[in-house]
């Protein structure tokens, strides 16, 4: 159990670390940006204690802040995304489903594809609206909602699908 904890804390750090110092300086024609940070509540166990994933949610998205010098923004999605989280998982998956259970794209492919687009659309939507904080340039914000979900979608089921492969003889 304790494992688990320190496991989920590395992953916490790297992907801040790998979106602060790395992904935050890629910028697809000056209008993507890939987003992997979201990752860690998307690999979360399904039954974990909607306070642990609220108050990491909220902690990821102000260090993230800190880091970029952005003021509460990227706080204010996650934390709203992390409270959201279990409704939207049982969007997508059945109420049957133990609670260590992990999604990703090897357990339950289908499922946790269209749980990761949604709550990626879901978080882009939120932060760059509230980055923009205007109607005014819609069709910018828009474009830059699609364009950013889509690379860090990709990125996110590509690294699912490499860490989390199927050992030989597992089944699902």
């Amino acid at each position: 159990m304790k494992l688990n904890y320190i496991k989920e804390f590395l992953i916490f750090v790297l992907l801040i670390l790998l979106q602060v110092l790395l992904l935050n300086r890629i910028s697809v024609f000056g209008i993507a940006t890939p987003i992997l940070y979201i990752y860690f509540l998307l690999k979360l166990p399904i039954g974990r204690s909607p306070f642990y994933t609220i108050i990491a949610g909220f902690l990821m998205g102000l260090i993230i802040d800190i880091f970029l010098n952005t003021p509460g923004m990227n706080a204010a999605a996650t934390t709203i995304v992390a409270t959201l989280r279990k409704p939207i998982i049982n969007l997508f998956y059945e109420k049957e489903v133990h609670d260590e259970y992990l999604p990703g794209i090897n357990t339950d492919s289908g499922q946790f594809i269209k749980f990761t687009i949604f709550t990626l659309l879901f978080h882009l939507t939120l932060l760059f609206f509230i980055e923009s904080f205007t109607l005014f340039n819609l069709g910018n914000t828009l474009i830059r909602i699609v364009t950013s979900s889509t690379i860090s979608v990709l990125i996110i089921l590509a690294l699912d699908g490499l860490i989390y492969r199927k050992k030989p003889g597992e089944q699902s």
